[in-house]
């Protein structure tokens, strides 16, 4: 029973990090996803969520595979790669380090699905 210590308010600098879309992100990209939808473009959607990675699927059945995907990387190796938006094979479209401006400079009415 030696070398024994008493450690007090152990804080953990693991608080400040994020495991899911902010709520002013995950409000940005309702409103898109509700513009779409009164469109006649998008029907579903579905979240994901990873260790490094979370995604906002967007479907044109929900029997499909999402024809886009935005997502939140949690561990990004660089500034311009928190948030991207990849197509159902995985390309990626657009990347940015903020939602809003990702979202605002993509024309979603221009992009076609792949079949």
């Amino acid at each position: 029973m030696r070398n024994l210590r008493l450690v007090v308010n152990n804080v953990s600098n693991n608080n400040n990090k994020e495991f899911f879309f902010v709520k002013k992100e995950l409000q940005t990209i309702l409103n898109l996803y509700g513009k779409m939808v009164s469109n006649g473009t998008w029907k579903d959607y579905g979240l994901s969520v990873g260790p490094r990675e979370i995604s906002f699927d967007i479907y044109q059945r929900a029997s499909e595979k999402p024809i886009y995907k935005i997502l939140k990387n949690l561990k990004p190796k660089n500034y311009n790669e928190k948030f991207y938006i990849k197509d159902k094979h995985g390309n990626v479209l657009e990347k940015s380090n903020d939602l809003l401006s990702l979202i605002e400079k993509t024309r979603w009415n221009n992009l076609k699905a792949v079949k």
